[in-house]
């Protein structure tokens, strides 16, 4: 398969599917905000009463471990286990993953439990959840840099699509790989990038639940080009968080194609 961003930009924004995010405190409202951006409808919905029957209608489920209780964890698991059954592809972002053992932990027994088609993490965190060495401060990598030859070995531990994102993201299935070199030093100045940038995989992954491996790369392609964007705009963090939105809703489908980056 290709990659056809424009298309699938034009068939999220013609469709609009409703994205259930089951997220963190810290950037819930960026992870809203930048799925309407884009084009999608993001529910932000984590209450045990509720998230079985929201993820059965959504078009994709995002996890994101970034600020954990025990009550998310048993949330995500039912949510999960309705998105499997309804065939709603799920990502998974192991927030901090390898910086705890309660981290690691619950991501680990999310990938256990459920079927999940994306995990999207930096390089730290994916290469902790695929049995390497890693060094992680807080929810940041150190050291670890991501690479086409970690997200491949990640893709062939875990059994699903792994998207490493760095300077240059490398998206892999095990087999197949792609290095998107779109995107901003900027982005790593503003908390919850790295979030958004999972909540807008899960708005690929909506449009094209059968092939997440495109799905994924597509995702931080538009992303990335929406940082470049922005950053030309913006005089430092602050402008660029709120030109990245502007950014992200004035992607045209039409010329995303020839502007993206990948190998």
């Amino acid at each position: 398969m290709t990659l056809t961003t424009g298309a699938d930009l034009r068939a999220m924004r013609e469709r609009k599917p409703l994205v259930h995010q089951i997220t963190n405190y810290v950037v819930m409202n960026e992870t809203a905000n930048a799925t309407l951006a884009i084009g999608a409808l993001p529910v932000m919905a984590h209450a045990p009463q509720e998230v079985e029957e929201m993820a059965s209608v959504a078009g994709a489920l995002v996890l994101n471990i970034g600020t954990l209780s025990d009550h998310w964890i048993e949330a995500m698991l039912m949510a999960g286990r309705a998105a499997n059954r309804a065939g709603a592809p799920i990502v998974l972002d192991p927030v901090g993953a390898g910086a705890t053992t309660y981290r690691t932990a619950t991501a680990e027994r999310l990938l256990g439990e459920l079927e999940i088609a994306v995990v999207r993490g930096n390089a730290a965190e994916i290469a902790t959840l695929a049995g390497q060495e890693a060094e992680i401060r807080g929810v940041e990598s150190v050291g670890a840099a991501a690479s086409p030859e970690l997200a491949q070995a990640a893709a062939k531990a875990l059994g699903c699509v792994a998207s490493v994102t760095g300077p240059v993201d490398h998206v892999s299935d095990g087999d197949r790989s792609y290095a998107v070199a779109n995107g901003h030093p900027l982005l790593g100045a503003v908390s919850g990038t790295g979030c958004m940038s999972t909540a807008i995989t899960g708005c690929f992954l909506a449009v094209r639940p059968e092939a997440p491996l495109e799905a994924a790369a597509e995702a931080l392609v538009a992303f990335g080009v929406a940082a470049e964007d922005a950053a030309a705009e913006a005089k430092g963090p602050g402008t660029f968080h709120a030109a990245l939105y502007d950014a992200l809703a004035a992607l045209d489908p039409g010329t995303l194609d020839s502007r993206y980056r990948v190998a």
